[in-house]
């Protein structure tokens, strides 16, 4: 299937720091991502853990610490770097999230899937 570039929400949706859930269609199934942003850098991933393939957050757009630098998988406790998605403790330390090209144009948040 070819690649897409989908709008996610409006920037101002997301909250510094905060993160998005979306989902998309790919090969006639729907997955799941999101959408962090933290200092006015935002990134995207697929949401599944590297460890088990679980959704990391444990509430709607609920993926960040509580101090709001940091991911953490809602499951399993482990801490991603919201600008590249590598895990720095956990059951996954050394790997990394599912990054999804993202850019922002015109205040919409835009990733490819």
């Amino acid at each position: 299937m070819a690649e897409r570039e989908i709008r996610v929400c409006g920037l101002g949706d997301i909250g510094d720091p905060g993160a998005k859930e979306f989902d998309y269609t790919l090969d006639g199934h729907t997955e799941y991502g999101f959408v962090v942003c933290r200092d006015g850098q935002v990134s995207a991933y697929v949401n599944s853990c590297p460890h088990t393939g679980a959704a990391l957050n444990w509430g709607p757009d609920r993926f960040l610490t509580k101090a709001g630098d940091q991911i953490m998988c809602g499951v399993h406790g482990a801490i991603f770097r919201t600008e590249d998605g590598h895990c720095l403790e956990g059951p996954c330390q050394g790997r990394d999230l599912t990054a999804l090209p993202c850019r922002v144009e015109n205040g919409d948040v835009l990733v490819t899937v």
